[in-house]
């Protein structure tokens, strides 16, 4: 995995000349809640509102198809280290705050971290809308026909 440099763009927004191999080095999921979630413990009522949805935010992201039960102890933990540098009155520590982004990154939680690990969540293409066709009867209407 390759954590330095700029993040990468989407394989289909690259151009160029490369091999077949190479562009299908990338590994793709669906975005969505994956089929067979484990039965994972709800987020601990005493945690801060953002810990808890971030926690939550976990099962319905298409990433979660990989994890395994250790990734969801990670992310448990990172809940409850989250939570508590948001509860925590002194305010965040930057050591702190690093380490909780480590962890979350780990867990590939964003775009760029996905990228960085050569996978892509596809999303599903939006239905096409039908245009009304309102406007044309009102024309219709006023053009007598």
């Amino acid at each position: 995995m390759g954590a330095r440099g700029p993040i990468g763009k989407r394989s289909e927004e690259r151009m160029g000349h490369r091999s077949k191999e190479e562009k299908d080095t990338v590994t793709k999921a669906p975005s969505g809640a994956p089929v067979d979630v484990p039965d994972l413990p709800d987020a601990d009522p005493l945690w801060h509102p953002i810990a808890s949805d971030w926690y939550l935010s976990l099962r319905e992201s298409g990433q979660a198809a990989f994890y395994q039960p250790s990734d969801w102890a990670v992310a448990r933990y990172a809940a409850d280290l989250m939570s508590k540098v948001l509860l925590s009155e002194r305010g965040p520590n930057g050591q702190l705050v690093a380490a909780l982004n480590s962890v979350m990154s780990s867990l590939l939680t964003t775009e760029g971290d996905r990228r960085r690990a050569r996978m892509e969540l596809e999303r599903k293409p939006a239905s096409p809308k039908l245009a009304s066709v309102s406007p044309l009867d009102s024309y219709r209407d006023l053009a007598g026909g």
